[in-house]
């Protein structure tokens, strides 16, 4: 087992209640000086697998239940977390406004933007468990030591739907692992999870790597966004053209695993979401900053120079994973976001800078592309744009395709710049179906008694197709802290 971070022997407990709260719950540290062969340790009650919002939900909650809780993070200390290393934010709903939120944002409405953002495909029972669940996140995260960033700060746009956290994904996986730890929650790192037995609707045997019984488990490992082999067999040789934006360790294996033995699955495995990232971006783990944002602002080119879609189309959130999906089915996945100066103006900071050049041949060289294609098809554009005619107009194209519908301004003034893109996979859309006790329901109907899940591995349930905004930590805490009252409630009969 990896030492914990920090001292619980040191500690002082005094002003917090979640450190008084550990002391009930301590479990003592073997002093194993002068023992050759210390004896085995008991199986756990409790078995968390994962190292995500959604695992260290699940086993705070089972562990203040009184439970014995063995958390298993298949990476190493330095990258634990999963995806939840690269939150933002979440989505809640509040009755009055927050010292984090304006306004109000009443479940309903969040039930009817889910709804209409997955085209209808979000569980209905589930889906009123998370809306209704999520108006106790910040005095759950807060009372947990986690710190959201204060509207007051004036830092962050105005926003009704989402709170940010203070710090970020990491921010938080630090003070719930240091939670979690305080209150006796065995950690293992480096501790991959694998051969789940279900036997008679009940899950009696795991490995980790050894073998293990525990009496309850609850999975919560994420999808196969990670998994090339996966990915190929379902995208074909695009797949090679992906980033994987999150953790290197988002396999799958255990899902795959799972779904072999009979459990219910939900979603599509030929679907995932893709957002347009940085070309130069590394294989995993980019985060949100790989992100390329600004393409209502210049034309976007495929590797033979030609424009394939309305770049001024679609300006909210969703262009991301339009762009995502498009890029998918170019050639070599590869596109390029063509700016001029007053574009690059214009332009959010970016995390890698432009390649830039002062003519558009020097910019397409520099490019590998044919600088006469790049040439007629700026040029073509050019001669289209059409200046707004009244206040309810916009910058738009005409007698060109595919057309520009809004921000189509030139380009005309250098230097030029350009950003490569390739699709940046975030999540896989095919988990483990639950019930509304975050019980793993099997193919031939009921469910495995003794298995629960949380997070992105049964987020198909709520989300088969589409996202809005915080979405994936705002399920992971809810049903992380479900899960951790279920199995709880399990290992209690």
């Amino acid at each position: 087992m990896i030492p914990a971070y920090g001292d619980d022997d040191k500690a002082d407990y005094s002003s917090n209640p979640s450190q008084a709260l550990s002391n009930i719950f301590a479990v003592p540290r073997p002093d194993h000086r002068g023992t050759p062969s210390p004896a085995p340790r008991p199986d756990p009650d409790v078995l968390v697998i994962g190292g995500g919002a959604a695992a260290l939900c699940a086993a705070i909650t089972a562990r203040r239940a009184g439970c014995s809780v063995l958390l298993a993070e298949q990476a190493p200390p330095a990258l634990r977390g999963g995806n939840t290393r690269h939150s933002r934010n979440l989505r809640l709903s509040h009755h009055a406004p927050t010292p984090f939120t304006h306004g109000v944002y009443p479940p309903d409405e969040f039930w009817a933007e889910l709804t209409r953002a997955t085209e209808g495909t979000a569980d209905p029972v589930l889906g009123r468990l998370l809306v209704e669940r999520s108006t106790e996140l910040t005095d759950w995260l807060s009372a947990a030591g986690v710190p959201l960033q204060p509207i007051a700060s004036g830092v962050l746009p105005e926003s009704r739907r989402t709170a940010f956290l203070l710090g970020g994904g990491k921010t938080l996986l630090n003070r719930l692992y240091d939670l979690a730890e305080r209150l006796g929650v065995e950690i293992r790192y480096a501790c991959e999870i694998r051969d789940p037995v279900i036997v008679g609707g009940r899950l009696t045997e795991i490995r980790a790597p050894d073998p293990l019984a525990p009496r309850a488990a609850i999975a919560c490992c994420g999808g196969a966004q990670a998994n090339r082999d996966w990915l190929r067999r379902h995208w074909g040789a695009a797949a090679d053209g992906f980033i994987n934006r999150g953790t290197p360790f988002a396999s799958g294996a255990l899902l795959e695993s799972l779904l072999r033995q009979g459990v219910e699955p939900v979603g599509d495995p030929k679907a995932a979401y893709l957002v347009a990232v940085d070309a130069r971006s590394p294989a995993d783990d980019g985060g949100i900053v790989t992100r390329v944002r600004c393409m209502p602002e210049g034309l976007v080119v495929d590797t033979q120079g030609q424009r394939r879609h309305d770049e001024g189309g679609d300006t909210a959130s969703t262009r991301y994973a339009l762009w995502g999906q498009r890029l998918a089915r170019w050639p070599d996945q590869t596109g390029y976001l063509i700016l001029d100066a007053r574009g690059q103006r214009a332009a959010p900071p970016a995390l890698y800078p432009p390649l830039c050049a002062d003519s558009l041949d020097g910019l397409a060289s520099a490019l590998g592309l044919d600088p006469a294609a790049l040439q007629t098809t700026v040029d073509d554009y050019n001669a289209a744009v059409r200046a707004p005619s009244d206040e309810h107009d916009d910058w738009h194209t005409l007698g060109v395709n595919p057309p520009k519908t809004r921000h189509a301004r030139p380009l005309t003034e250098p230097p030029f710049a350009a950003y490569p893109m390739r699709p940046g996979i975030t999540f896989t859309y095919q988990g483990l179906a639950v019930d509304a006790h975050a019980r793993v329901r099997l193919s031939t109907g009921g469910v495995v008694e003794n298995l629960f899940a949380a997070g992105m591995i049964m987020a198909p349930n709520l989300m088969a197709r589409g996202y809005v905004s915080g979405l994936a930590l705002s399920i992971g805490l809810v049903f992380g802290r479900l899960a951790g009252e279920e199995a709880a409630g399990h290992v209690r009969q």
